[in-house]
């Protein structure tokens, strides 16, 4: 089994940073790709960035391209999501999400393990 625990959400004002830090403990292969989802007010829970942990490789949604970078660092089993230029419509939910597969995806039933969320909430 892998456990996921997101840390680093609060509340900012619009135009900060933030680091969103996930922790992967238990059955986590190094290999394996992480991902970055969100889910804000009343919406459906949405793709924001992934990584393969083992190339590097990253893939974005549109809406973060060149604010958020996605990152890990494996000797610690954790992923970091930084966030630049935030928005107020980047208020939501973010979740922590792993797959057994190296692959990166964007697609959420492809992730087999989520972490509990952390709130980010951006004010105008």
């Amino acid at each position: 089994q892998v456990q996921l625990v997101e840390s680093g959400g609060g509340l900012v004002q619009a135009g900060v940073s933030l680091r969103l830090s996930c922790a992967a403990s238990g059955r986590t292969g190094s290999n394996s790709a992480m991902g970055w989802f969100r889910q804000a007010p009343g919406k459906e829970r949405e793709f924001v960035a992934t990584i393969n942990r083992s190339s590097g490789s990253t893939y974005y949604a549109n809406s973060v391209k060149g604010r958020f970078t996605i990152s890990r660092d494996n000797a610690k089993n954790t992923v970091y999501l930084q966030m630049n230029s935030l928005k107020p419509e980047d208020t939501a939910v973010y979740y922590c999400a792993a797959r057994r597969s190296i692959y990166f995806s964007g697609t959420e039933n492809d992730y087999e393990y989520w972490g509990q969320g952390t709130q980010v909430t951006v004010s105008s």
